[in-house]
């Protein structure tokens, strides 16, 4: 289990963590979204030993990560900006990997290179991006790590590669009960491959979730009634968004929809109707109730 306790990290002029909690269990894919300059990249930098937190506690197996290089062993870390020995190929970083990492498994890594149609003869640098991107996923899987942590993984990728690297995430984890973290920008691209979703913001966690739990605890409720009326009608529902135009409402609310609709349904409105939503509307109205948008996105909270 990976557990960090009031986790806070600063750079001069810059707080980039500020006193983040969370514990993120054993064999899931956990993803990280959130705002630009919010800390995912600062957060997997210090799980993985590469920083160490100004202040607070991070352990993986209630060890701690920092100058600990038994711990270091059981993680491997795809940054977004990824690094290469200069006129390194693949089979060259292979060796390296090997000596640092005890499980190293040689048939993983030439599986999974001809699966990607890679050369690993060539120079690494004459690759593309994407193609970058694939050997150093192909690296960190053939590590055989049991935490394993991916920045910004499928930028640079091509929609039908990242559905394919997507699924040798997946299927990693499920093989080996691997712990998987990915961050990125876009929630779609983790909506469908995540057990938990985590969103940060200003250095904090401010909403950790299963996503079936997101989906299925925010949704949109459409409302009308004959009289004049405003939000201070529903004081007892845990209101998000709210928005009148004419005699219809549209509202987006937390909590159990049987019971928000019981309620609602005692104010006999002339309509009433309730609307799931996408985990990237979810986030997006979060972020705005944080005050965070794109009109505005420096208005604090």
């Amino acid at each position: 289990m990976i557990r960090t306790e009031k986790v806070t990290m600063k750079f001069e002029g810059f707080t980039a963590l500020n006193d983040l909690s969370c514990n993120i269990p054993e064999g899931c894919i956990y993803g990280m979204v959130g705002s630009n300059g919010a800390g995912k990249s600062t957060f997997l930098r210090i799980l993985s030993g590469v920083y160490k937190p100004c202040e607070g506690k991070v352990e993986i197996d209630e060890e701690a990560v920092w100058d600990n290089p038994a711990a270091k062993a059981k993680i491997a870390f795809v940054p977004d900006d990824v690094f290469y020995l200069h006129g390194a190929s693949m089979d060259r970083m292979a060796s390296l990997y090997e000596a640092v990492y005890p499980d190293f498994d040689r048939k993983t890594y030439t599986d999974l290179a001809r699966n990607f149609c890679l050369d690993t003869e060539k120079n690494i640098n004459s690759f593309s991006k994407g193609m970058r991107r694939q050997a150093s996923t192909i690296l960190a899987l053939a590590a055989r790590p049991k935490y394993i942590f991916f920045d910004e993984t499928f930028d640079g990728l091509d929609p039908v590669m990242r559905n394919h690297v997507k699924s040798v995430i997946c299927n990693d984890v499920i093989e080996r009960k691997a712990t998987a973290i990915i961050t990125s920008h876009s929630l779609r691209e983790l909506e469908d491959t995540c057990d938990q979703l985590a969103l940060l913001h200003k250095g904090g966690l401010v909403l950790e979730s299963d996503v079936e739990n997101l989906k299925t605890k925010q949704f949109k409720i459409q409302i009308a009634f004959a009289d004049d009326y405003d939000i201070s009608r529903f004081k007892d529902i845990s209101i998000i968004k709210f928005n009148k135009v004419g005699s219809v409402s549209n509202m987006i609310v937390k909590g159990e929809k049987d019971e928000i609709m019981h309620k609602l349904a005692m104010f006999q409105p002339l309509l009433i109707e309730a609307l799931p939503l996408s985990l990237e509307e979810i986030f997006t109205y979060e972020m705005e109730a944080l005050g965070y948008s794109f009109e505005n996105p420096f208005t604090e909270a």
